[in-house]
């Protein structure tokens, strides 16, 4: 369960860049390396790392905790793609009988479900159902708190 209400639309790329070390062996070299060595030239961009398409990707924020066992907690941020088509074992963003909802997809003696990860919610069989498959989740932001 998600709440449909609150969607992210794509960030610009940060205007400072995050070190992202690039660790390098060297091998057969005598001496020691500059600790400064793993700092040079490499920078993290969460754009560049979480979004492959651009146009297909939006953010939504997830509030219940069906998701648990999958590693989907109560307040991440999910990284949604509509471009890409919707295989078993996929973490799904659904409109189930007129909710948004978020599960995996599997098929189980072929009958297509969709799967909580958490034990108290039954899986839901998408024969029985008004359900509109609507995007695959690529990723998940989970904040600690601090």
């Amino acid at each position: 369960m998600c709440d449909p209400e609150i969607h992210y639309p794509l960030l610009a790329p940060p205007l400072r860049p995050v070190p992202f070390p690039l660790t390098t062996i060297h091998a057969g070299i005598s001496g020691f390396r500059s600790p400064a060595e793993d700092y040079v030239g490499r920078t993290l961009d969460l754009n560049e790392r979480l979004v492959k398409r651009t146009s297909a990707t939006f953010f939504m924020s997830v509030k219940s905790d069906s998701m648990d066992g999958f590693g989907i907690q109560d307040g991440d941020t999910l990284v949604v793609d509509r471009s890409i088509d919707p295989r078993p074992g996929h973490i799904l963003v659904a409109l189930v009988d007129g909710e948004v909802i978020v599960k995996r997809y599997e098929k189980r003696q072929s009958r297509p479900l969709l799967c909580s990860g958490n034990p108290r919610y039954a899986p839901i069989p998408l024969t029985d159902l008004d359900c509109q498959v609507w995007d695959v989740v690529r990723s998940v932001i989970h904040e600690y708190p601090v």
